[in-house]
């Protein structure tokens, strides 16, 4: 029997736009809702009590709309909030820390191993010791927080003088490590792609681990039973900050045009 309750999404602002099209492309006949906390964002910079107050709020809001899953379409509250989400969840909770190591993993030749992400991922050391768990015996794995690249994207900028500065001045380190894979770990970071690709050369491999999560959604909708008949699947967003000033800035993250109808949502009235 077919379960056609939406996927529930969410993020701290719009990098999880990168995520829910990854989503789309894989099982698109599945409702989904998004939620950006772009009134609270970044999250990045938050202390870990914060950061897991926020998640389980947003949670909250997205389990009021009946959905059926939880994607934390967000690397900083995957590496700090999971376990209290998954621990209050009454439907499976998916996180983008572990498949995106797991993707690292498998594509390392020489065993080094790079993870930029915000500083509350880093200073978290969650996202090191999941590349750790899976990387081969003798792995090196170099960390770097990229605190201006959540900046750079959302303003558009993916791809010029100011940016390549920027890349060189955080990437520098990544690049004297010799590592062959990088792992992109924040979900805003796949737009500045073109840059970090020009900077590190076609010898890395550039780990996106949107691709990853949506396959172990669709793998966690199969196995449970939980996949959708397809008809008219709901594609609803919803954000804690000004909804316009969410559709000016979306698409580019989605990859296409954001659906007309974007929500507010008043975040703070959740309790926890």
């Amino acid at each position: 029997m077919a379960d056609n309750r939406p996927i529930g999404v969410f993020d701290s602002g719009i990098g999880g736009l990168t995520v829910l099209r990854e989503i789309w492309d894989m099982v698109p006949s599945e409702g989904t809702i998004y939620f950006g906390d772009n009134g609270r964002a970044p999250y990045g910079t938050k202390s870990k009590s914060t950061i897991i107050k926020y998640s389980l709020q947003d949670m909250s809001f997205l389990e009021e709309q009946n959905v059926k899953m939880i994607v934390i379409a967000c690397n900083t509250a995957s590496a700090h909030a999971y376990e209290a989400l998954k621990e209050r969840a009454d439907v499976p909770v998916i996180e983008v820390v572990t498949p995106g190591a797991r993707c690292a993993a498998r594509a390392t030749k020489n065993g080094r191993i790079g993870i930029i992400a915000t500083k509350g991922s880093v200073n978290s050391g969650v996202y090191k010791a999941a590349v750790e768990k899976e990387a081969p015996e003798g792995s090196q794995i170099f960390q770097q927080a990229c605190p201006l690249f959540v900046s750079l994207a959302e303003e558009g900028w993916w791809d010029n003088e100011i940016t390549d500065a920027v890349v060189k001045e955080y990437l520098t380190p990544l690049k004297e490590a010799g590592i062959d894979t990088l792992v992109l770990g924040c979900t805003h970071y796949p737009l500045l792609t073109p840059a970090i690709r020009k900077f590190m050369g076609d010898g890395v491999t550039l780990i996106n681990a949107g691709k990853a999560v949506a396959e172990v959604v669709r793998k966690t909708l199969a196995d449970g039973s939980l996949m959708s008949d397809g008809v008219n699947p709901v594609r609803a967003f919803y954000t804690s900050d000004e909804p316009e000033l969410f559709e000016s800035v979306a698409s580019p993250f989605l990859g296409r045009g954001l659906p007309a109808g974007t929500k507010h949502c008043n975040i703070d009235r959740y309790s926890i």
